[in-house]
């Protein structure tokens, strides 16, 4: 059985360093997703540093909470920020290798994932808001249908990789032939399905009612804890969006960790996430709003596509 070894100093100063810029990134993300919803609409909208003035003017403001709230209420914030940290500094994002292999394997990221939407749901629920509890359970149900796309569609890539640790998944997408094209593309595809609805966007998700799905645990939160919870789900998304293009997209990493290696591999990775948010974006607001109980003959598809890639990987295609 082989040894987990400790990660060099280095590496664990790359790990805390990619993790702060992803929380320096994330109201970057999300405000240009508002940026590319407003110029869709044909309107003015928000500023590209609007989410970073938002949050600002949060943690100035004083935190209020409902009477009956719990302590999941008030503890779901913290986790929501450790959970996405803990997968963000181990992304093999600039470098095939994970910088933090105790939290770089795949069964680890979907634990982690699942406490992140098993906490964000429950605090709409001990809230004791009736808004919140309806937005919880719809967050539960999307889970339900979503999660196991995504675990069918990285398990399919772990077996084709032979590990399930991230760096050694990434640097086998990198460096080895693909030994089954077909299951690869086929996985590629519905992991790209699920960061799409992780992502938070339409018709998973309404501009003009967030509450309705995703926003709807948050419906009680004011000042400081609403401003870590848009944080935290800001993060997610960049997280989810590194996830896929760790696996599906390793090329431009660094070779060595060295500083113009390392800004070379940033500067390609600014760009694949740029791309990435980009095309989200323009699918988002290209579609139109679907009624929530309609959501499972969408997911049913990205499901679908996940199993055939594993068919694909079992038939050697």
């Amino acid at each position: 059985m082989p040894v987990l070894e400790m990660p060099s100093a280095s590496m664990i100063a790359l790990a805390l360093t990619q993790a702060l810029l992803m929380v320096l990134l994330a109201p970057l993300v999300t405000g240009f997703s508002r940026v590319i919803r407003a110029k869709m609409h044909s309107r003015q909208g928000p500023g590209l540093l609007q989410d970073y003035r938002d949050i600002i003017k949060l943690l100035r403001r004083q935190e209020v909470a409902p009477a009956t709230a719990g302590i999941i209420f008030f503890i779901m914030p913290v986790v929501l920020m450790i959970t996405m940290l803990l997968i963000g500094m181990a992304l093999p994002t600039v470098t095939n290798e994970s910088p933090f292999p105790i939290a770089g394997d795949v069964i680890t990221d979907i634990y982690l994932f699942a406490i992140f939407r098993f906490f964000f749901s429950l605090s709409g629920l001990d809230s004791g808001s009736m808004f919140a509890g309806v937005g919880s359970s719809r967050e539960l149900t999307l889970g339900v249908l979503v999660e196991p796309i995504l675990m069918l569609s990285i398990f399919t890539m772990a077996l084709i990789a032979g590990t399930s640790d991230l760096g050694l998944i990434s640097s086998h997408m990198a460096t080895q032939p693909w030994v089954a094209p077909g299951a690869t593309v086929l996985a590629g595809i519905a992991c790209a399905f699920v960061v799409f609805i992780e992502m938070g966007k339409l018709p998973f998700d309404c501009a003009e009612a967030e509450q309705e799905l995703q926003e709807g645990p948050v419906t009680e939160y004011a000042g400081s804890g609403l401003a870590m919870v848009k944080l935290g789900l800001g993060l997610k998304q960049l997280v989810v969006a590194q996830l896929f293009i760790a696996i599906f997209i390793p090329f431009g990493k660094a070779t060595e960790l060295t500083f113009s290696s390392l800004t070379i591999a940033t500067v390609i990775l600014l760009a694949k996430l740029f791309v990435l948010f980009l095309l989200a974006g323009l699918v988002e607001n290209s579609v139109a709003r679907t009624r929530f109980i309609k959501t499972h003959h969408l997911t049913w598809v990205g499901f679908g596509v996940a199993v055939l890639g594993f068919i694909f990987y079992l038939t050697g295609l």
